[in-house]
């Protein structure tokens, strides 16, 4: 490869040209680490260049730099934050390109893609009779609607602790998950293909509850109440977050308006995105809205951890709502029209 343009090289090319700048040392870890059919590509590539130009290598290194940066924002805050934080850097577009590269690598090499691909009945059947533990590590790599519906379909007696499995679940060693990943695939022998990224904890949990019925969720909840109460609780705090917010429809957020103290909506939207503020300003009256934009550019720097405390009791007073039936939580497995 004499000279390419940075625009046609392929993600193997512009791997092979990241090694060559990075060295031997630095690359050989990496490279080790990569699917077989990955090292022979790249080093196929890396045999085939003789030479580099300095702005094309320049401009990999700065993807990659943009790529980690990306990775870590991720990791910090989500995929949300991390498309706020590169967008005030880098700008709208060039942000989405970036997010959306980071996913495709996320997804190409995650573990379980054999489970994601499969039918939820088929994959249910399969792994109802195995260990809890196995059943948690396989969910917390399913998209968060089909593991919903496999821990709706096991056993009731067997719920609850795969619940707390998967919230208490924590680092898995390779090993683990590569033989586990191995027995289901030969009981998935006809389906194939793969996805990375931090598994177990409250979080993963969490989006599966979001998405089973109400009566599996209450009946997880319950149980763990009896055997894990901090963990419960932990749980329901995280069910519904402030910025889901903007999926209420507009009685409810007026309902919730009514209950919450000023200085805690001044408070929690100066942390929020301008999406979430509109949903709250378009319920209220102008003169109100007008005094509480007022009131939050009179707070100036705020501490996140204020903006965080007083986010929690917005969204412990919609909870409470929520569970009386004064205002409607979409949820998945339920019908959103309610006539």
């Amino acid at each position: 490869m004499a000279t390419r343009d940075k625009e046609k090289l392929t993600g193997i090319q512009k791997t092979a040209i990241l090694f060559i700048t990075l060295g031997p040392d630095a690359s050989a870890p990496i490279l080790k680490r990569l699917p077989d059919n990955d090292i022979q590509r790249i080093t196929f590539e890396i045999a085939n260049m003789q030479k580099i130009k300095k702005d094309q290598r320049d401009e990999v290194l700065q993807e990659f730099v943009e790529l980690n940066k990306a990775k870590d924002y991720i990791m910090e805050g989500g995929f949300e934050y991390a498309k706020n934080l590169l967008s005030k850097a880098l700008g709208a577009q060039k942000a989405k390109e970036i997010i959306e590269q980071v996913s495709e690598i996320t997804q190409q090499y995650r573990p379980f893609g054999i489970a994601r691909k499969a039918d939820s009945a088929q994959l249910l059947n399969i792994i109802k009779n195995e260990h809890p533990q196995a059943i948690a590590l396989i969910l917390c790599y399913l998209q968060s609607d089909k593991a919903a519906q496999i821990l709706s379909g096991l056993p009731e007696d067997m719920q609850a602790d795969v619940a707390m499995r998967i919230a208490t679940m924590s680092n898995t060693s390779q090993m683990v998950i590569e033989e586990v990943e191995g027995i289901l695939q030969k009981k998935l022998s006809n389906v194939v293909r793969s996805d990375i990224g931090t598994i177990g904890g409250v979080k993963p949990l969490v989006d599966i509850l979001n998405n089973v019925d109400r009566g599996t969720e209450k009946s997880i909840l319950d149980e763990l109440d009896r055997n894990e109460p901090e963990l419960a609780e932990k749980i329901r705090s995280n069910m519904f977050i402030f910025e889901d917010i903007t999926t209420l429809d507009n009685t409810s957020i007026q309902r919730v308006l009514r209950e919450v103290d000023t200085r805690d909506l001044a408070y929690a939207l100066k942390g929020s995105s301008e999406e979430v503020a509109n949903a709250v300003y378009t319920n209220m009256s102008k003169r109100a809205a007008q005094t509480l934009k007022e009131d939050i550019e009179f707070l100036g720097p705020v501490r996140l951890i204020d903006v965080e405390k007083s986010q929690q009791n917005i969204v412990s007073i919609i909870r409470r709502l929520d569970e009386t039936g004064e205002i409607v939580v979409a949820r998945g497995g339920e019908d959103a029209l309610i006539i």
